[in-house]
Parts: C-alpha cells; sequence; structure tokens
C-alpha cells in the first residue's frame, strides 16, 4: 500500500486517539487551551520573543515575573498553542507527551518538561495527570533556547515548584518577594536545562519518512523494515537510507527507541506487568527487554516502576 503527502501528513499526527475537551482546554489556561492553529509555524528567536494574536497571555495582563499553574485532571488534549512565558511542568504523576514542530516528547513522572516562550505545541495528558508548572517572564531566563527539552529536576528546584503553587499565574502581579522568588528557581532552572534526558523522538520533515515513523509507533509489536517499507511505498533500502539521512539514526535506532517510551508511559501506570509491557511494544523476551531499558534510561524497569508511581 502507497500513500499520498496529504495522507503522510495526517499519518504523522502522533498524539495518543484519547478524548479531546475543547471547553475544558479553553478552562484552564496553561496546559487546556484549544488549538490557536493547524500546524506549528516556526519557533521565536530565544531572548527576543514577541507576542501576537496567535500566543496565550498566561498572566491575563498581569505584569508578575512568575506564578504557578496546577492540572490535576482526567485525560486532554490541548491543541496547537503557544504561551508567552517560558514554562517548566514538572509530572507528578501520569504521563505527559508533548509535540513540536521538531520532535514528539514523552514526560513521565519526576521529570520535567522545558517549553520556551514562543515555541508552538500540543500536550497530550494520558491517564490522570497530575502537574505542576511554573512560567516565568522571558527576561528571567538567561539560555531559553529555541526547543523543548526534557530535564531531570533536582530535589531543591522540586520543592521550590512545588511550593510556587501559593501564586497562581492568573493572578501574578508584581511583588518584590514573590519576583524575588522567581528569579532564585529561574536562576536554578537556567542552570538545570542543561541535565537532559533522551526522552523524545525526532519528527520526520518529509512526509512519507513522517508516514513511515508514525507506522512504526503504530505497530510496536510487529514492526519490521520490510513491512514499513511495503506500507509506504519505498524500497527497504531507501527507508533505512532516509532513516539516516534525515534522522541521523538507523530505522531499527529509531524502532527501539519507540519501544522504549512507549514502555515507559506504560510503566507508569497501573495494569501491565513489566513483562506484559515487554510483550507489548515488541521485545522477544522480558530479559533483552530489561537490557534495552536499563541502558537507555539507567534503571530497570521494575527499579523505574517502583520511582515513578511513588507519590510524594
Amino acid at each position: 500500500m502507497t500513500v499520498s503527502a496529504s495522507s503522510a501528513r495526517r499519518d504523522a499526527e502522533t498524539a495518543i486517539p484519547i478524548r479531546s475537551d475543547a471547553s475544558r482546554a479553553a478552562h484552564h489556561g496553561l496546559v487546556g487551551h484549544a488549538p490557536t492553529e493547524n500546524a506549528p509555524p516556526g519557533p521565536a528567536t530565544a531572548g527576543h520573543f514577541q507576542m501576537d494574536k496567535g500566543t496565550i497571555d498566561l498572566r491575563r495582563g498581569g505584569r508578575g515575573l512568575g506564578g504557578a499553574y496546577v492540572y490535576d485532571g482526567p485525560p486532554l488534549v490541548t491543541g496547537w498553542h503557544r504561551h508567552d512565558l517560558h514554562q517548566i511542568e514538572y509530572a507528578v504523576s501520569g504521563v505527559i507527551e508533548v509535540e513540536t514542530a521538531a520532535a514528539h516528547y514523552l514526560l513521565p513522572p519526576q521529570q520535567a518538561a522545558w517549553i520556551p516562550a514562543g515555541l508552538q505545541h500540543s500536550a497530550t495528558m494520558n491517564s490522570s495527570v497530575r502537574s505542576v508548572a511554573v512560567l516565568f517572564d522571558p527576561a528571567l531566563i538567561a539560555r531559553p533556547g529555541d526547543r523543548a527539552r526534557i530535564i531531570a529536576v533536582p530535589p531543591l528546584i522540586r520543592e521550590m515548584m512545588i511550593y510556587a503553587q501559593r501564586w497562581p499565574i492568573t493572578h501574578a502581579r508584581p511583588d518584590p518577594v514573590v519576583d524575588g522568588f522567581f528569579r532564585t528557581l529561574g536562576h536554578l532552572v537556567d542552570e538545570a536545562l542543561d541535565q537532559e534526558a533522551p526522552l523524545d523522538l525526532p519528527t520526520p520533515a518529509d512526509p512519507l519518512l513522517a508516514a513511515a515513523a508514525a507506522h512504526t509507533r503504530r505497530n510496536l509489536a510487529s514492526a519490521t523494515a520490510m513491512q514499513v517499507s511495503r506500507a509506504v511505498g519505498v524500497s527497504e533500502r531507501t527507508l533505512r537510507r532516509q532513516f539516516q539521512a534525515e534522522l541521523h539514526m538507523s530505522w531499527r535506532d529509531y524502532l527501539t527507541r519507540a519501544r522504549l517510551l512507549r514502555a515507559m508511559a506504560l510503566l507508569a501506570g497501573p495494569g501491565p506487568s513489566v513483562l506484559e509491557v515487554s510483550t507489548a511494544v515488541g521485545f522477544d523476551s522480558a530479559s533483552s527487554f530489561a537490557r534495552a531499558f536499563t541502558r537507555h534510561c539507567g534503571e530497570s524497569p521494575s527499579d523505574y516502576r517502583r520511582r515513578v508511581t511513588t507519590r510524594f
């Protein structure tokens, strides 16, 4: 079966098909705005963000330097949107997926997603998500970058983010004590941005390659290079060459990373055992799954599950 460029673009959608509630999205402000555009534009220039009509004013006219937002609710797909502030979102429980024009990111519990001001993105809240986001005036972060990142969260930043809940972003007003708190937290976050975790899948720009990547993700348990190449109408050799040329990784490496990211999402919730997860994402045995998971994540699947399902 071959695909056209238009159908390839449809296949390239990576959000999990869960319920999307636009009215709830509009109500929640930070991660809950209805789509502002159908497709993501290029990112704003780092350090020189400018407001426009497609940007969400999270402070709603306020001028405080920072504030927090808490999400504790059912599954939700936000649609494409961008903020006027830098955002760091810490996943307390549940799994959040963030998509930008460049990549698809998995935010597991007890790590954080960094989203610079002006970056068009979409978020998918899987299962029961509880997260704490802190928003910063662009002036507070010296090196925001122009892309999303998943970062490790040191205990000090985690505790300060939780403490920041007392200052909702929707009521951000200038205050010397509060602004001083967010200046300090902003400095710590700026330093932590170098501690990036490999929890993303690059998004191909070529429509046919994007369709091949989407087909791979939809068939993690059974995908082979031959099967994927037939599905998108190219030779297996062409498929492997294009993955290496555009994404700088082999198709096999892409498949393995996609399997591990899906496994991390499954392990973060209740239900399937480690063996069931390994089978669901396509590993031949629990031992091969454990080896690959430990090599990629730095801990065994069982240790990861214990860590991310422990609430504090």
